[in-house]
């Protein structure tokens, strides 16, 4: 049979005519030459054989003809029509002086089959322009009520527009001290840029993130469209991620601010001041003059993260208890301390 349509198309061979334009908006789109810079020659070749196995396939008489006779029998001889009359499937044959009957079959352009599929010559820019265009208003309802881009991901929503592409997500790690105080932070990003013609060019950019005080990890901060422009796709949306460093000194809970001070057994007992560095500088001193117990948990208001909805307010600053108690006593210690506590 030669050259194997349906194979081409990866149809069966009872496809029906929905069937084969699926196959070949699929097949047509991804192997564009257009669509395949690097590989120019593959894809060209591979392109004219889907639009010659389209133009056959969806052509009753044609496909009738290959069915029975092959390629073969659509570019060259076919038998003369059986005793009964007429060609295969109803297909038409014309007399060509004294020789054999022959079928004349002249492959189209395959970019004039894929403009009057698409209602346009090249899915990659250019327009409505070349090879056809639009041709009626046939096209309008059929191109916009099917997805044209289909090919470029499976189990796409369909869509009459360009695809957007996939957010691009960068974690961007911050100290506590910058999301106490809020900083801004300055991103170089490479990317790329078409021109007017389509072209494609690096460029670099610089972009500045205003981190706002009390903001926490997880907080998204979204720059549309800073992904790589591409011919017929919408640039991906760049996003940063928040995210916290360890700090040496606090933990953050929420909105608080949670700090573990080591104190001994005497301190615990009579008393204890403890003397602390803010996140923004500020010295503070808490004294503490009743028994801390174990688990206590020392409560400083507003001295915790900003709150980033109400900037005037802040979580709490709590100061957590490791009390140290001593291994082993002398007699006399134990007597002393079973002396002043049983008073």
């Amino acid at each position: 049979m030669g050259v194997d349509y349906y194979k081409i198309l990866q149809v069966d061979k009872n496809a029906k005519d929905d069937d084969l334009k699926k196959a070949y908006r699929k097949l047509a789109m991804k192997w564009h030459p257009d669509k395949n810079p690097n590989n120019k020659k593959e894809a060209e070749a591979k392109f004219k054989q889907i639009s010659e196995a389209y133009e056959v396939l969806s052509d009753s008489q044609k496909r009738a003809i290959y069915d029975q006779y092959g390629e073969e029998g659509l570019k060259g001889q076919v038998p003369p029509p059986d005793a009964a009359g007429g060609g295969p499937g109803g297909a038409t044959f014309f007399q060509t002086g004294d020789g054999p009957n022959v079928f004349r079959f002249n492959p189209r352009n395959a970019n004039d089959i894929f403009a009057e599929f698409f209602g346009f010559s090249t899915p990659f820019g250019g327009g409505m322009g070349g090879g056809g265009g639009m041709r009626g208003s046939r096209f309008s309802s059929s191109m916009f009520g099917d997805d044209i881009f289909s090919s470029f991901g499976e189990g796409r929503p369909m869509s009459s527009g360009p695809r957007k592409a996939p957010p691009i997500e960068r974690t961007l790690p911050c100290s506590l001290e910058e999301l106490y105080k809020g900083t801004t932070k300055k991103m170089k990003i490479s990317r790329e840029i078409a021109d007017a013609s389509g072209k494609t060019l690096p460029v670099e950019e610089i972009l500045t993130i205003d981190i706002k005080p009390g903001w926490k990890k997880g907080t998204k901060i979204t720059f549309l469209e800073k992904g790589n422009e591409e011919p017929n796709v919408v640039p991906a949306d760049l996003v940063f991620i928040i995210d916290e460093k360890p700090h040496s000194v606090f933990t953050r809970e929420g909105n608080d601010l949670v700090i573990n001070q080591k104190i001994s057994l005497a301190e615990a007992l009579t008393g204890y001041t403890a003397h602390l560095t803010t996140l923004d500088g500020r010295k503070l001193t808490i004294p503490m003059n009743n028994v801390i117990q174990p688990n206590h948990e020392e409560v400083v208001p507003r001295e915790g993260m900003p709150i980033p909805k109400e900037p005037s307010k802040r979580g709490d600053l709590r100061i957590k208890f490791n009390i140290k108690f001593p291994t082993r006593l002398t007699a006399d210690q134990k007597t002393g301390i079973k002396k002043l506590l049983s008073s």
